[in-house]
């Protein structure tokens, strides 16, 4: 197992993948770490929960380096990804308490309510592209559930994997609370079979997503998907373009594109297409490219070489059936940097209306009016995330209500907040991370009833 700094297609550190008879022991002794952790209290758990985010926050340099040569993204936006990572330890070790209360329930019994207890080993399969965050926001609600979690990361951030492991132990989590495993994706159909593994959070693409449900559905173990997204960004024609359009180019190039819910869809009505585009290719043609590890570089590398030519078959495709480019479009320097591309004249059929494109690929689609804009947005087998611009906020909050996603974001740009639940509907996935839906996602919802 290698890792490959994607920006100099150096190679960073081979890594040995862990044996079957490793992985069995792995989950043997997660097993009987859970065994005693469901029985420590909140009150240990959140402490320990305290110390894991200041373990990510003294070592933030250290884990912001690490994350941006094994896939590209820029530091500036490694060190945010380890502070948010701080974020969600501190919002579950202060709310896990209240969010698994006993509820109790009016019944004909003199007490009768709702427990929620944890369900042991928790297998979490997840990607490259936030390698901490997408990790912590699985981890922080589950430990402080009194669950126990393993993990099988991305082959390509081998680095970031172990070093997750390392903050739960430098914090003082029993020993093999979470762990690591070091195994290719052909070796996860046997984790799952385990009987010792409990449930199932995967975060990935949608074969990857369909393939373990199908392996956890036949094992009758408990999945949460959270899958791809092309996402829509709706721009009515009451809308502040020029605030629009600024956060349009921070939606779309956040981490160069790589984000499940990057808004990738841009539906503009008649009225402001011009504007829209002018503005949005001014501002992308300025942006920065280069030197990952630098202050001031704007726009990272893609995580892959594989990836950034799928990327660029999609955009070229599409151009061969009728969109124009405006910007980019094309490769960028030694490294895997794909110049920031805008689209036009996107129509339905085109690789860029109807698959996800993860990578720097802004696809600009014309509408009449707010009702075609609402048909478009929801003409997608996916359902992740959205954003409606328009000064009318009763309208705004109308278009959102209409929208077939998991979130929809009004005058703003869609992101993942601790607070607020997220995930998908429709091939975009289901189930919810995050807020006090993502913790009880992984417990058992008890009945008691006392005559």
């Amino acid at each position: 197992m290698r890792a490959i700094n994607p920006a100099t297609n150096e190679m960073i550190k081979e890594y040995k993948e862990h044996t079957d008879a490793e992985v069995k022991e792995i989950v043997e002794a997660a097993h009987n770490a859970y065994l005693s952790w469901r029985d420590v209290s909140f009150a240990e758990r959140s402490r320990l929960m305290h110390k894991a985010a200041e373990v990510l926050r003294k070592n933030m340099d250290k884990y912001a380096k690490l994350i941006t040569i094994e896939m590209g993204k820029v530091i500036k936006e490694s060190r945010a990804e380890v502070e948010k990572c701080a974020w969600v330890c501190e919002y579950y070790a202060d709310n896990a308490e209240r969010f698994l209360a006993d509820e109790i329930i009016e019944t004909d019994a003199s007490k009768s309510m709702a427990v929620f207890q944890p369900i042991g080993v928790v297998l979490a399969v997840m990607p490259w592209n936030f390698p901490f965050w997408q990790v912590f926001r699985f981890a922080a609600p589950a430990l402080m559930a009194g669950n126990v979690g393993i993990l099988k990361h991305a082959s390509n951030v081998p680095g970031c994997a172990l070093a997750i492991e390392e903050v739960f132990n430098e914090a003082g989590f029993p020993q093999n609370a979470f762990r690591t495993m070091l195994i290719s994706a052909g070796k996860v159909e046997a984790v799952i079979k385990n009987p010792l593994v409990k449930a199932v959070t995967l975060t990935g693409s949608e074969p990857a997503g369909m393939q373990v449900a199908s392996i956890a559905g036949h094992e009758l173990k408990k999945t949460v998907l959270e899958l791809g997204g092309s996402d829509p960004y709706v721009v009515l024609e009451d809308a502040d373009i020029p605030a629009c359009v600024k956060t349009s180019v921070t939606a779309r190039m956040i981490n160069a594109g790589q984000s499940c819910i990057a808004a990738k869809r841009f539906i503009v009505v008649e009225s402001k297409v011009k504007e829209f585009e002018e503005q949005q290719v001014s501002i992308m043609k300025a942006l920065k490219m280069g030197d990952t590890l630098s202050e001031d570089t704007q726009v990272g590398a893609m995580a892959r070489m594989d990836l950034l030519e799928e990327l660029d078959q999609q955009v070229q495709d599409s151009i061969k059936m009728g969109a124009k480019l405006l910007s980019g479009g094309k490769k960028a320097g030694p490294g895997a940097f794909y110049l920031p591309t805008v689209l036009t004249n996107v129509k339905k059929g085109m690789p860029v209306y109807e698959q996800e494109t993860f990578g720097p690929v802004s696809a600009i689609i014309a509408v009449k009016d707010e009702e075609e804009a609402i048909k478009v947005a929801n003409d997608s087998e996916f359902g992740l995330g959205g954003s409606v611009w328009s000064q009318d906020i009763k309208k705004g909050e109308r278009v959102a209500r209409k929208l077939e996603s998991g979130a929809v974001f009004v005058n703003g740009m869609t992101k993942s907040d601790p607070r607020l639940p997220f995930g998908g509907v429709k091939k975009s996935g289901y189930g919810r991370e995050l807020s006090h839906y993502g913790i009880k996602e992984f417990v058992n919802i008890k009945t008691v009833w006392i005559a």
